[in-house]
């Protein structure tokens, strides 16, 4: 009974953020632009080395996904906090832990979605193909991570004067072990490595999200008081 009325309100909260940016379109759009122009600077500074595109991809994807991601988690945030809703869900008899869940769903939704856009438009712009299953699977877990990562520390950012400035400077520092792993395994697959040399960083992946999780899970309620 505890678990059905945890996942209600998770679905609930995550149901209302998505409502409330389909009205808007404002965190999407600007998450969306934010990642195609980062991807036409890639491309433009690469013009006359053709032999380094290639080698670059990874790095350009997790790069803008990154700023990205942070832009939109604190975006999200931040407009809770100064609505005030945020201080209306804390009051609400759910398990503060669904918040976080809830905001994390979005989160994540959203990040995803600019990785998958991201990558579609480097197979484009440097014509390769990189819609391949295990890329697709690193992008599923690095993108999970971050924003788990992001949702916590973001939830605490808010509450500083420099909110712009702090979030970035608590999240990549954090997520650096994720954008790492989640780089070194999109290099194996796009060389064409052998699994058995890039499926340890997936697994790394897993891992780590794994942990943030369970710390959030944990913490958060912490981190709100505070």
């Amino acid at each position: 009974m505890r678990r059905t009325h945890f996942l209600r309100a998770v679905l609930a909260i995550a149901r209302k953020d998505l409502r409330a940016e389909f009205r808007s379109r404002l965190l999407i759009s600007a998450m969306g632009l934010f990642a195609l122009l980062t991807v036409m600077i890639f491309y433009y500074t690469l013009e006359s080395r053709p032999e380094a595109r290639r080698a670059t991809l990874p790095a350009a994807l997790w790069v803008t996904v990154a700023f990205a991601g942070t832009l939109g988690i604190g975006r999200n945030l931040a407009a809770e906090h100064d609505r005030g809703t945020l201080d209306g869900l804390m009051l609400a008899p759910v398990p503060r832990a669904a918040l976080y869940f809830g905001k994390l769903a979005v989160a994540w939704l959203f990040t995803l979605i600019v990785a998958l856009v991201v990558t579609a438009a480097l197979s484009i712009v440097f014509n390769v193909n990189l819609l391949r299953l295990g890329w697709l699977l690193i992008a599923l877990l690095g993108t999970l991570g971050f924003a788990a990562i992001g949702t916590l520390l973001g939830s605490m950012a808010i509450y500083a004067r420099s909110r712009e400035t702090t979030l970035p400077i608590l999240v990549l520092p954090v997520a650096l072990p994720i954008i790492t792993a989640a780089v070194n395994a999109a290099h194996g697959v796009l060389d064409d490595q052998p699994l058995s040399e890039w499926i340890p960083y997936p697994l790394l992946l897993a891992s780590v999200d794994a942990a943030f999780l369970t710390l959030a899970y944990l913490l958060f309620d912490y981190v709100l008081e505070e």
